[in-house]
């Protein structure tokens, strides 16, 4: 089984139950965030996770094995050789897929404006190593229907 595959039967089954990621993930003690990425192909579970996610969507012993399966995170997209701007991108093929289905779970079919936008950087001292905070604040442009 693909992980494209194992995706569509995730996204389907968890359609079936009408269950959130956040139930799911809290199910897991995954974060939504987390727990969605892999769902989505972007990263791993656990054989014990994979097992009781399976169970919860009554999903194949197929994608419990695809989803023990290492990713290519972000394969076949063009990414720019600037050090910064590849880690922005990465979060972007890693991620995006992930902030666009609990943006959607959250708040309906729709997308966060860049226009009604508002963006902070904060340095976090951390004693392992200071950290970057990056919080993206867009207003929710809901798709109209005609």
């Amino acid at each position: 089984m693909t992980k494209l595959e194992m995706t569509e039967a995730i996204i389907l089954a968890k359609a079936k139950k009408k269950m959130k990621w956040t139930e799911i993930s809290a199910a897991l003690s995954l974060s939504d965030v987390f727990l969605t990425s892999a769902c989505l192909g972007q990263n791993t579970l656990s054989k014990s996770e994979a097992e009781k996610l399976a169970t919860m969507l009554s999903l194949s012993e197929d994608v419990v094995a695809a989803l023990q399966v290492f990713p290519n995170k972000g394969q076949g997209q063009a990414i720019p050789s600037d050090p910064l701007l590849y880690r922005f991108f990465e979060i972007c093929y890693v991620y995006g897929p992930t902030i666009k289905e609990i943006i959607h779970e959250k708040m309906g079919d729709g997308i966060m404006s860049a226009i009604d936008f508002t963006m902070a950087i904060d340095k976090v001292e951390d004693p392992n190593g200071d950290r970057v905070k990056i919080t993206l604040n867009g207003k929710f442009l809901p798709y109209k229907k005609w």
